[in-house]
This record gives structure tokens, C-alpha cells and sequence, in this order.
């Protein structure tokens, strides 16, 4: 299947135009146009090879809404016509505790990734969705609610699953207090899923320019991060604290605003460990935790969910030969709050 997208040849090169072949369809196969294509921080990361040894050619993106335009001969879950979404996996192990508990994206023998990645025989390179074609089992593709905007769903499909997942683990909800530190492309996903769950909302954030977003997005708090004495005031007060700070900080002050049993889940991911005492964590028993997207059940919640409450990622739809000055103003933090490729431009 012809397709056309944007690649990166080399670690750090610039993107640029690519002609490629997607595989024909297997029998349960669901090929879609793309739509919209969302621009992660982590495709950054691994275009820039910053995150070790990367798999190249790579054709970056797991933000991925389409419509579909053919379905195989086994295909039950969709018709074409319909809207789809793809996220950051693309198979998995299918047999594992994990997979079978619908939680794919822990897969034991380790997920399939949209890119960057090998597919299951080992050898042939998985491209992603930076392109205007797409080729998916249907078993890793989602239904995309009909009344949502496609531009803003896309970055549901990492970012808004992301919040989603960890919210629902640990049961935020009316009467739970949730802190979100950051409201950038994350955080401002965490905002809206907090409100929308019923449970009283802060963001904790250093720009306080943010603080009108914050609140139009459904936070009933913002708190600046600057003066870490501000924090004091706010000791054991929190069920729930989502970090979204890729930045190197201290979990300390923040782990001390979390009441008996409180947890704070690390979101992301920090250019190295961090530092924790454990002195904290013992005093109210605490929990510091993590978590990484979600399974498919899951994803399709969401989505559902996002559809019920018209929930949608905060965009800026951009041109194919925008891509690499979208990945500088990522890293500048230059953007409210995610980038959003229209595939048309490929």
C-alpha cells in the first residue's frame, strides 16, 4: 500500500519527506486514511536518540485517528467509514498473565511499539504514524466517538490514556483530592479527567501564567511551585498526586502533601532517578508509584468516557513541513498544549 509520510534517516537528522510501502491486509487487518497525526515528546526523544540505540528509518507517531477504508476477510470490530484510533502499541505477546488480563501495554515478553520498534517476526521495522496511511490488527485499534473533534482526539491516544489509566487505578473520584504537577501536554490531560471524575482538582505548577488554563480546564486549585515553602501549607492533604515533570526534581515536598495511604504516581520520565526517603514514604504509608498508558479495554474506556463528557486534547493543528519546528517548540514547552499534524499535508 502506497503511503506517504515523514522519516527520520539517522539519529538527531532533520525529518523529511518518505515514500513507503504499509503491508497489504491480512486477514484481520483494518487499513485506515489518517487524519490527524499528535506529535508526543517522546517521539522527540527517540528521533534524538535520547533515549539509547533507536531503530532507523523511523517514522515517529502513536497519536493516530483515521477513518478506515478497507477491513480483511476476518475483520468483525469495523466497517469502513468508520473513525479509528491507533496508539503506542500495535501488538503484543497476546498469551502472557498481562495480555490476557487486558493489560497489554505490560506485556511479559514486552509490547509491539507503533515505532521504534521490531513487529513480532523480529525483523521487520514498525512505522508509525507520521504518514497518511495506516495498516492495524483490529485487536490494537479503538472506536473513535463520532462527536468529538479528531484533531483533539488524537493525543487521547497517548497522552489522555496516559492520565486516564493511573486516575482510575487509584480511584479518583467525588471526595478524593488529586494534585497534577505540570499542566503542559500531559497535566492538562490529568485537569480534565480529575474534573470530570468528580474529584476536587489542584495543579501544581512554576509558570503562573498557567493559572487561567488550569482553571478553565476544571482545576478548583493552582498552587505555585516556585517557593517550595508554599507546599508547606498543603502537608498531608492529598489522596492522589499525578507527576507529569520530565524534569529532574525533588519528590520530596510533594510526597509530604499526601495524606495516610496517599500515593503519588510517576508519570514522567526524568533524566535520572530520583532521590527518596524513605523516612516519608513510612510516615503516613505512603506509596510512590508508576504507570504507563493502558491496555486496550481500557483505551476504548477512555475514548467512551471522552465521548460522554467531550473531553479533548488542547491543539495546534500543523502542516507536515512544520514537524521539525514543532519539535523545538515541544522542548522550548512552546505549545498549548499538543501538536496535531493534519496527515492531509503528507
Amino acid at each position: 500500500m502506497k503511503t506517504k509520510g515523514y522519516v527520520v534517516k539517522s539519529a538527531k537528522a532533520p525529518l523529511e519527506s518518505y515514500d513507503f510501502d504499509r503491508r497489504e491486509l491480512r486477514p484481520r487487518d483494518v487499513a485506515l486514511d489518517i487524519s490527524y497525526a499528535g506529535i508526543c515528546h517522546s517521539d522527540i526523544h527517540q528521533a534524538r536518540e535520547e533515549w539509547g540505540p533507536a531503530i532507523f528509518p523511523m517514522v515517529p507517531g502513536h497519536e493516530i485517528v483515521g477513518k478506515v477504508t478497507q477491513v480483511g476477510s476476518q475483520v468483525s470490530k469495523f466497517k469502513v467509514g468508520e473513525s479509528i484510533g491507533v496508539g503506542v502499541f500495535i501488538d503484543s505477546c497476546r498469551k502472557c498473565a498481562s495480555c490476557n488480563a487486558g493489560l497489554e501495554q505490560y506485556c511479559v515478553e514486552g509490547m509491539t511499539g507503533t515505532y521504534n520498534a521490531y513487529e513480532r517476526d523480529g525483523k521487520t521495522i514498525a512505522l508509525g504514524g507520521y504518514s497518511n496511511k495506516f495498516v492495524i490488527d483490529e485487536d490494537y485499534a479503538v472506536h473513535v466517538p463520532s462527536n468529538l473533534d479528531p484533531a483533539g482526539v488524537a493525543p487521547l491516544m497517548c497522552a489522555g490514556i496516559t492520565l486516564y489509566s493511573p486516575l482510575k487505578n487509584w480511584k479518583a473520584g467525588p471526595g478524593k483530592k488529586v494534585g497534577v504537577m505540570g499542566l503542559g501536554g500531559l497535566g492538562h490531560m490529568g485537569v480534565k479527567f480529575a474534573h470530570a471524575l468528580g474529584a476536587e482538582t489542584t495543579v501544581f505548577s512554576h509558570s503562573p501564567e498557567k493559572e487561567a488554563d488550569a482553571k478553565r480546564m476544571g482545576a478548583d486549585h493552582f498552587i505555585l511551585t516556585k517557593d517550595a515553602k508554599e507546599l508547606d501549607k498543603y502537608k498531608q492533604s492529598y489522596d492522589l498526586i499525578l507527576n507529569t515533570v520530565s524534569a529532574d526534581l525533588d519528590l520530596e515536598p510533594y510526597l509530604q502533601l499526601l495524606k495516610l495511604d496517599g500515593t503519588l504516581v510517576v508519570i514522567g520520565l526524568p533524566g535520572k532517578p530520583y532521590a527518596v526517603n524513605a523516612g516519608t514514604l513510612l510516615g503516613q504509608r505512603r506509596s510512590l508509584a508508576g504507570s504507563m498508558i493502558g491496555g486496550m479495554a481500557e483505551l476504548q474506556e477512555m475514548l467512551n468516557f471522552c465521548g460522554q463528557h467531550n473531553i479533548v486534547s488542547d491543539v495546534e493543528v500543523i502542516k507536515a513541513d512544520y514537524i521539525n519546528k514543532a519539535y523545538d517548540r515541544t522542548v522550548a514547552s512552546d505549545v498549548k498544549y499538543r501538536f496535531v499534524i493534519d496527515a492531509a499535508t503528507f
